[in-house]
């Protein structure tokens, strides 16, 4: 017996509702979001650019964030030569180079110019900034106001080439970025696409516990990239407790933070960073911190997909 037609539209729109609903394949249906991961360099530094793009190959990054300061992986003084060698060894093979790691908080730093200018060429889209620590003989607010100007400047010159500086929350009795609420009323203040928030939610946690949540949801308009790294409490030694770098997993940041990372509009990378111990001297070393790193990038990926 034929279908009649109203049967036959009737069961069509259910089915095409369904499919757009229920389905991941669905016409209508939200495109899970994939973040991108990477790692920070510092302790690959003895590699050369070549050997780096092809150990972060394997380890399954996306990219990495690369110390571009005194002692780093690309000294400032060699930007214009070096940099673009390591963006070239990375291009190679699909990777990306997230973040430069540089010193750099004012127009008058040494540097400044040649080093945004370069990577602004190249199209890194980040820089991560230095830091302020506060003088407590001084006044707090008094501080924040001195360097509000001076993030003004550097807005306009990474504006000029188009690149976003981004600074880091640490942890610390007087760091300028403990207090997460002290970063946003920088950023804030400054007003500009082109300075932000490097997140770093390990050093969140230790500094905001259970409220690491209200201090993400305070900054998370100004976020452009985020640091990850894990923790747990030491009792060790005859303080209250002292903060042990560890591997992912192991410590006490909490995986709903990717979930809300996810849900929301943020689409910059995710940068690993390794402070824990790993043991070892020369090659075996490096050897050892491939392995830990390679450990992390999957555990991280678990959390996120």
């Amino acid at each position: 017996m034929l279908q009649s037609r109203r049967t036959f539209l009737k069961t069509t729109a259910l089915a095409s509702a369904a499919l757009a609903v229920g389905s991941p394949l669905g016409v209508f249906a939200k495109p899970a979001k994939r973040l991108k991961i990477g790692g920070f360099t510092k302790e690959l530094q003895s590699l050369s650019y070549e050997e780096t793009a092809e150990v972060v190959s394997k380890m399954g990054w996306d990219g990495i964030e690369c110390p571009v300061r005194s002692g780093g992986h690309v000294e400032p003084e060699r930007v214009e030569d070096d940099l673009p060698r390591m963006v070239d060894a990375l291009r190679k093979r699909d990777l990306d180079l997230h973040v430069i790691a540089t010193g750099i908080r004012s127009l008058s730093d040494p540097y400044t110019e040649r080093v945004l200018r370069t990577a602004g060429r190249l199209g890194i889209r980040y820089y991560r900034m230095g830091w302020w620590k506060y003088n407590f003989s001084r006044s707090i607010q008094k501080q924040l106001d001195d360097i509000v100007p001076q993030l003004k400047d550097l807005a306009a010159l990474n504006a000029e080439c188009g690149i976003t500086g981004i600074y880091q929350n640490h942890s610390g009795s007087n760091y300028v970025g403990a207090p997460l609420w002290d970063i946003y009323e920088l950023v804030s203040r400054v007003d500009s696409d082109y300075v932000g928030c490097h997140f770093d939610i390990g050093h969140a946690t230790v500094e905001g516990g259970f409220t690491w949540q209200i201090n993400y949801e305070r900054i998370k308009k100004y976020i452009r990239a985020v640091i990850v790294k894990d923790f747990k409490w030491s009792y060790a030694s005859t303080r209250f407790g002292d903060v042990e770098w560890c591997p992912l997993g192991d410590g006490m940041i909490k995986m709903e933070f990717f979930k809300l990372l996810k849900d929301s509009d943020f689409n910059g990378p995710l940068t690993m960073h390794f402070e824990y111990h790993v043991e070892g001297e020369g090659r075996q070393r490096i050897d050892n911190w491939i392995m830990a790193m390679t450990k992390d990038a999957e555990v991280l990926r678990s959390w996120i997909t």
